[in-house]
């Protein structure tokens, strides 16, 4: 079998199709290597295969795996064996896709292989590599008996699959603006976006649907949530606007937290966007340049917002919240959430005909 990246893999997992007898995961992003085995684990449980799990940080290791692949067992009959090499195992190859190199870890490496080869069902050998790339031996031999899983950094257009994702392993649904509000909530860390979705897995119903209104709800009464208020904001609606941010400082919010988490980020993909429109640049290289998809709310949202305050305006305002947040944090301004509302309310305020430098 060939080498598959971790998304498609993970992706197909709900399906029945039979699992590789041997599996190889390894690549630059860890949580994705530790994600990838857990829900590996998870499927073989479910198929009823007991769990055998061995660390090997050095050759002497190797016994241990070497008897418990070969060894029988009356009262589990089909095992799943997870083998962690851990990144202290030190050998002398070349990891990046050319030939072994070092002496020392050829004979190591020649006898993993030998135990890859030698895998068969029922038992299955789940191998993780705590390094960006397994030695080259044990890697071809991986391919020719199972699977090679890569779990490499993941690019700003793959983020809303792997909320996807995220989110059917949890028995949930994301709606697309939610799998895009959350990645702006998050960006490239996939351990904060998996684990808010096993948050939300917590209150809601089996096989519900999440949409922007649900990812701040706590109880019956819910938050202004995040980018409800950067919504608004780009609409042009103030009177929403100023609501929300109301309801946000009455629940406790840090006026700091809103303005460098909501309101700066959704000037500066305005300002971006009203820039490359000046220029005559298209969506596709607007939405490329803020990191999104042509089709992301969030970037259709900044062009609206781009086209209805001007690109004069967004400059002075972003430049008047730059300096809001650095007198926040330096303490010089009390009445924090006054000034935050006087920032939003200037920047609306005569919005459809924007003034320069005001």
């Amino acid at each position: 079998m060939p080498s598959d990246t971790v998304l498609n893999v993970l992706g197909g997992l709900a399906s029945k199709r039979a699992l590789a007898p041997v599996i190889l995961i390894a690549g630059q992003n860890a949580f994705l290597r530790e994600y990838a085995l857990g829900a590996l684990t998870r499927r073989f449980l479910a198929e009823g295969f007991s769990y055998r799990s061995i660390q090997v940080s050095g050759a002497a290791d190797l016994s241990a795996l070497v008897d418990e692949l070969g060894g029988a067992d009356l009262f589990a009959p089909r095992r799943m064996i997870a083998c962690r090499v851990l990144r202290s195992y030190r050998e002398r190859a070349d990891e990046s896709a050319g030939e072994d190199k070092g002496s020392s870890g050829r004979g190591t490496d020649s006898a993993i292989a030998e135990m890859i080869a030698q895998v068969k069902p029922p038992n299955h050998l789940v191998m993780l590599y705590e390094r960006d790339n397994p030695p080259a031996k044990v890697r071809r031999a991986a391919e020719t008996a199972g699977l090679v899983i890569n779990c490499p950094r993941p690019f700003d257009n793959q983020l809303p699959r792997y909320a996807q994702l995220f989110a059917r392993a949890e028995g949930l649904a994301l709606s697309p603006r939610a799998a895009d509000t959350l990645v702006a909530r998050h960006g490239g860390d996939l351990g904060a976006l998996a684990n808010a979705l096993s948050l939300l897995a917590i209150t809601a119903e089996p096989g519900a649907t999440i949409d922007v209104r649900d990812l701040n709800e706590s109880g019956s009464a819910r938050l202004p949530e995040l980018f409800e208020i950067a919504e608004s904001l780009a609409a042009g609606n103030p009177a929403a606007c100023t609501a929300q941010l109301s309801s946000a400082l009455a629940a406790g919010r840090d006026p700091v937290e809103i303005l460098s988490v909501e309101i700066v980020p959704a000037l500066r993909r305005m300002m971006t966007a009203a820039g490359m429109l000046a220029q005559r640049k298209d969506v596709l290289q607007i939405a490329a340049a803020m990191g999104l998809g042509p089709s992301s709310p969030l970037a259709t949202r900044a062009l609206e917002g781009a086209r209805r305050f001007g690109l004069a305006r967004l400059t002075a305002i972003y430049r008047r919240a730059a300096q809001l947040d650095t007198d926040f944090k330096n303490g010089r301004i009390r009445g924090r959430a006054e000034a935050l509302s006087a920032l939003v309310l200037d920047l609306m305020a005569n919005g459809e005909r924007p003034r320069d430098g005001r």
